[in-house]
């Protein structure tokens, strides 16, 4: 998937270097240029965010190249306008209807030139394609929308156009989350004239490899597993970036993120190695960023698969993990011990919950009590890459095989890569496996109903497969009342059930982390793994 830059200076400096090279160009050379580049840690799965699950995939696209009807405020956490101006919400809470942005411009690419601006028509096309299966896009890409199947399918009765630029949702029911859903990347808006283009040409399947969208920057090219590249869409509604260029630099080693911020080879990377943080913060040349991240890391056990659908051995391996060395070798300290699946910032967390101690002897007995006194064996899956609820998968499950190890327990670690980690994840093929989730929006709804619920099985979020009647009727209730108070009784009381059934390890609610160069300003860092670059510049 390759078109050129589109301009002579740039187009000649690749041809004389290769792709390669003018990625690797030092940031002091770029910065005349007004060439951002961003260490990312892996590659995406794809460039169209309908299909994806990972923050790596929306990070290059919904957050580049789209925009969708409402955003999450970084600092708040507050639905804000976006491709709506304004929404209002009916008596009954079934109808939304939101008024549009007026001389919103798609972007003008090498391979497609808009001849309308923004409408509703692209709203409907957008929710459409995942919604409805005989929709002509429904199936190209596979058919599967990961976030939407978790959250949305099925919430939506219909979507009418009520004229250019004012569409309306109709729903089967009230759903409190309904809106700021919206902000997630899976919602963002697609271009309808460019997909009845590519349905004339006989090419549905661009639409998902050489995208087109309202975002900050267009997309230019991508070489597979080293680079991506774009340009700044200087229509771009928000206003015209001030960065002329961005790349994201694919660089696998944590380690090597570092190094090259260091040498100046890119401007920015996240997840950030914890125990080089402080020689971040001492080097005069970058600076150091954080926020507390609405995430939690775990280690979820598959209950379809024995010995784990025994909740006697699911205590034990609560018991057993040292989950205080973990916060302190693996975090370097910057997190805080995970007791509920929500962290405690978010307004729904049980601070009642009992929590399970370090404790071998009742590992041990309850090992015993399940008819596994001589322990047992298993493989712990895990993917190797750094992640804001875990920045060292690798060496967390190093420590949960000593841990385990110490129970009678024997552990095998697998390492698999991302994406075939995420979709032996989805599919309920993993017996034991590290997992981790960063909220979307800041509804508690995002982690209790998406991970947890028994819905979430089908979903493929459920990765411990858990199915509780009463906790997914509680989730389910909280989703079709706005009232706050009444939300949070049924949160906490799902909480209750949850760390009485211990589906998983809960094991840490981790402090985000980004660096970058100190020339670099304009980056607002969020807690929602969420990486903004269109009001970056170098001063």
């Amino acid at each position: 998937m390759k078109s050129s830059f589109g301009w002579f200076s740039t187009s000649f400096l690749i041809l004389l270097l290769g792709p390669t090279a003018w990625a690797d160009v030092k940031s002091d050379e770029t910065a005349a240029n007004k060439t951002f580049i961003y260490c990312s840690e892996t590659k995406p799965a794809t460039f169209n965010p309908q299909l994806a699950a990972d923050g790596a995939t929306f990070n290059a696209s919904a957050r580049t190249i789209y925009n969708r009807l409402v955003e999450i405020d970084k600092s708040s956490s507050r639905v804000v306008p976006s491709l709506a101006e304004s929404w209002t919400v009916s008596d009954d809470g079934r109808e939304l209807t939101f008024k549009l942005r007026a001389g919103v411009q798609f972007q003008t690419t090498d391979y497609f030139k808009p001849t309308r601006n923004f409408s509703a028509d692209d709203v409907i096309f957008s929710i459409e394609r995942m919604r409805n299966p005989k929709h002509p896009f429904h199936n190209v890409g596979g058919g599967y929308y990961p976030n939407f199947s978790a959250q949305q399918v099925g919430q939506i009765d219909r979507i009418e156009k009520i004229d250019d630029l004012t569409v309306r949702f109709i729903l089967h029911r009230p759903e409190a989350p309904f809106i700021s859903n919206l902000a997630m990347e899976q919602n963002s808006i697609l271009s309808a004239e460019y997909g009845a283009k590519l349905l004339a040409e006989k090419k549905a399947a661009n639409i998902d490899t050489l995208p087109v969208g309202t975002g900050p920057f267009g997309f230019v090219w991508y070489e597979k597993d080293k680079s991506v590249h774009y340009r700044a869409h200087p229509n771009y509604f928000d206003g015209a970036p001030k960065i002329d260029r961005l790349i994201f630099l694919i660089v696998h080693d944590p380690q090597m993120r570092v190094e090259k911020l260091k040498r100046g080879e890119c401007h920015f990377i996240s997840e950030p190695v914890p125990t080089r943080l402080s020689e971040i913060r001492k080097d005069p040349d970058l600076k150091l960023m954080s926020v507390p991240g609405p995430n939690i890391s775990y280690l979820a056990m598959n209950v379809e698969k024995p010995p784990f659908s025994l909740l006697n051995v699911r205590k034990a391996m609560n018991y057993a993990l040292n989950r205080e060395s973990y916060i302190q070798h693996i975090y370097d300290g910057n997190a805080q011990l995970a007791k509920n699946p929500v962290p405690p910032t978010m307004w729904a967390y049980n601070r009642f919950t009992p929590d399970f101690e370090f404790n071998i002897e009742k590992a041990k007995a309850l090992l015993k009590s399940a008819g596994l006194s001589s322990g047992f064996e298993i493989d712990l899956h895990y993917a190797r890459l750094a992640r804001p609820y875990n920045p060292d998968p690798y060496r967390m499950a190093e420590m949960i095989k000593k841990d385990l190890g110490a129970v009678g327990i024997k552990v095998n670690l697998v390492e698999l890569e991302w994406q075939d980690f995420l979709k032996k994840s989805r599919t309920g093929e993993l017996q034991l496996s590290l997992q981790g989730w960063t909220s979307d929006n800041g509804d508690p709804d995002n982690l209790l109903n998406n991970l947890l619920s028994c819905g979430a099985i089908g979903s493929g979020y459920n990765r411990a497969r858990w199915c509780d009647k009463r906790y997914s009727f509680l989730v389910e209730r909280a989703r079709v009342t706005s009232n706050l108070r009444i939300r949070t009784k049924f949160y906490e009381e799902a909480q209750d059930i949850f760390k009485r059934e211990v589906p998983w390890v809960t094991i840490a609610h981790s402090t985000v982390f980004r660096a970058s160069r100190k020339n670099v300003e304009g980056y607002q860092i969020s807690p929602f793994d969420i990486h903004d670059f269109s009001k970056v510049y170098f001063k």
